[in-house]
Parts: C-alpha cells; structure tokens; sequence
C-alpha cells in the first residue's frame, strides 16, 4: 500500500469513497506479492497494481461496483487452459483479491494509521477479509509497536490474538493473510485476517567509503533500504562523495556497529557490506557483526588471499567456526562482475538470494515455482 498511500490520503481526506483492492495470498508465479494494491477513485482513475496489468481490469470494475454496495469482496483470480486469456493472467499464478470501500465512514481511524507509517513507527493493519458473519468483513485493527490496539476485528478474544500475531509479522517486516476460528481460536480457519506490516525500511550499512561503496550505495538505496555508509576517515566519509545517501557517518566501523546495536537499531532485515578489506577495520567489526544473531546478511569484500587472512585473524580472535560461517566472503554472486556498478549487482544479487534462500542460478536451468514464499506459508501454517 505504500505505493498508493499518498493518493488514498487525498481522497480520504476530501471525504471521497475510494475502491482499493489489495492482494492478499498468491500462489505459482503471481507478478505482485501480497500487500500490492490498486485504487480506483471517485474520478475513475486508477492508481498502483496488483498483478502488472495481468488482472487489473478485473479488479477495476469489481472495485467501482463495491463502492456502490459497500460491501467488500474477497475474489480469487486464476488460470486454466480455458480462461487464462479471459482474464489475462497467463503467467500462471493465481492471486486472492480482497476489494473493499475506504472513506471516513467505513475507515474513520485511517488518518491515525497514516500518521504513524509517515513519522515511521512500527505499525501493522488487520483487516478480516473472510468470516462465517458477514458483518465482521472488513473490520480493521490497529497494531503500533508500540501501544494499545486501536478498532476491533469483533471480539476481545480475535483482538488479542491477531495483535499478537501482527507484532511477529510486523517484526519481520512480512504481509501475510493469517487463519483462525471464528472468534481468534488458534485451531480452525473460518476467520481468514490480512496484515500489513509497515515497518521503517531495512537498514544497509556500508562500510568503506570507496568507490565500490557509493555504487553497493545507490543499489541499496533503488531497493528500498535505508542506506548508511560508515568510515572512520573523514577524508573520504563526505556528502559529496555519497549524495542521495540517508546516512554518511565518520567513526570506527566497530564502534558504529556496536553503538546500533545497543540502540536496538538492528533487526533480522538489516544487512551489512564490509567493503574496505583492510584488516585493522574489517576484523574488528566482524568480530562484532558475526556474533549478533539477528543481522539477515554479513557481506566483506577482498581476494581469496585476502579471505584466507582474514578468517585466521577472526578465529584468533576467538571466533568459533559456526560463527564465522555467517560470513559471505569473497562478497557477492559469481556473475563475472568488474566494475564497481556490476559488483554491487553481485552484492545485492547475493542479499536477495540469502532473503529469500534462492539458489544464485540461472531460473532457465531451475525448475519448480520462481517466487519463494516461505515466511507466507509459515504465517498461515503457525
């Protein structure tokens, strides 16, 4: 919803009706993943997607008609051999679409939602998309990092449940559809709730400030992390030298890294680029790096040689062997890379390979489903 956050706020604010409809689960080789939305305004225009023009006439007139009844609609929209050209969806996949009517009436708490995701507080949204009473679709609740709930999805118990639940998803930073009973039991499916998971942008954190890392920089920066880069020589540590960048700081990498997180400013998302390849920065900072549990991605730049050095100075140190094998070194994909822009598409390519366990091949010599989606089947499995 991110995409379109701006153009719903507009019309909520003027008091207009709007028609949104969002994906909710895919499966196969669905072109969007879940939390992907598309308005419909009360102009008629259309703003966002939810499958890269795959379904979205569907979704046009099934969000102009909901807007009449004000009654939302869960739709699931798929491919045989017989209807993959009715509907246009002949990648294969097969995308859930819950459509409803957001307007100060049926969303009078939108405008709080808002102020939390543009002050970049932690916040998830829980909307019943399927319910054995009709009634409590499209109910919403409200789940900040921190603080107390605010709506109902209809129930104290539901409540409760589902708020517990979003914390975990919103911890992960992951959109998923979650299943309960009919009043949040644990066991049973009858109650299926969508949650949003606005989550502040993961973090990159660069270290080295050489060309190599401007250019890791700007890919991290297009994949939508918040990127800082870190050297402790203030020659080359410049706004200048880093433009569009969050955050050029100047100070020991180990000690930055250390200060983080003591601050409780690194997660599971966070990722780290250790690009300097001298030692009397690299391993200090890897001495702390590998031995926090929740950093999603270690990466040090060097040659072999290099590499070899460097792991007999980390178990020196006092490493142990599993701790070291968090390490990703020498850093990125083989993909033949030379320059410093094809080496940070090597880098990223390796980051988005370890998110979400991808094999580093070509797909033509793969075969099975494209898209991984095993934070989503572990959400709906629990």
């Amino acid at each position: 919803m991110y995409d379109v956050l701006d153009d719903l706020v507009k019309w909520w604010s003027a008091g207009e009706s709007v028609g949104v409809g969002t994906v909710v689960a895919t499966f196969k080789s669905a072109p969007r993943p879940p939390g992907a939305s598309m308005l419909v305004g009360p102009d008629g225009s259309a703003a966002g997607s939810v499958s890269g023009g795959c379904v979205e006439g569907a979704v046009y007139e099934l969000a102009r008609a909901v807007v009449g009844t004000g009654e939302p609609v869960l739709e699931r929209y798929g491919v045989s051999d017989d209807d993959a050209f009715d509907v246009g969806l002949t990648c294969g996949g097969i995308l859930d679409v819950f459509v409803e009517s957001i307007d100060r009436r049926t969303f009078p708490e939108f405008g709080e939602l808002v102020a939390m995701v543009r002050a970049e507080q932690p916040v998830a949204l829980a909307t019943v998309i399927a319910h054995p009473e009709a009634e409590r679709v499209g109910r919403r609740l409200i789940v900040p990092a921190n603080g107390d709930p605010i709506g109902t999805l209809g129930s104290a118990h539901a409540d409760n449940a589902v708020a517990a639940d979003a914390l975990g998803l919103l911890a992960a930073g992951t959109n998923a559809t979650l299943h309960y009973g009919p009043d949040g039991q644990r066991r049973g499916d009858e109650m299926g709730v969508f949650v949003w998971a606005f989550a502040p942008k993961p973090r990159m954190l660069v270290f080295g400030a050489i060309d190599f890392a401007a250019a890791v920089a700007r890919v991290g920066t297009f994949l939508g992390y918040r990127v800082t880069v870190c050297d402790a020589r203030p020659v080359f540590a410049t706004r200048s030298r880093f433009p569009g960048i969050d955050d050029v700081v100047v100070q020991w990498p180990h000690r930055y890294l250390g200060a983080e997180h003591a601050a409780g400013r690194i997660d599971a998302r966070t990722v780290i680029a250790v690009l300097t390849h001298d030692p009397k920065f690299d391993v200090p900072l890897l001495e702390i790096a590998l031995r926090m549990p929740e950093l999603g991605y270690i990466g040090a730049m060097g040659s072999r040689r290099t590499h070899e050095d460097r792991l007999d100075r980390l178990r020196s140190a006092g490493l142990a062997e599993a701790e070291i094998a968090r390490l990703s070194s020498p850093i990125g994909l083989d993909l033949g890379a030379r320059t410093p822009e094809e080496t940070a598409i090597s880098i990223a390519a390796e980051i988005i390979a370890t998110r979400w366990d991808g094999s580093g091949r070509r797909l033509a010599e793969t075969r099975g489903p494209i898209h991984r989606h095993a934070i989503h089947r572990h959400a709906e499995a629990r």
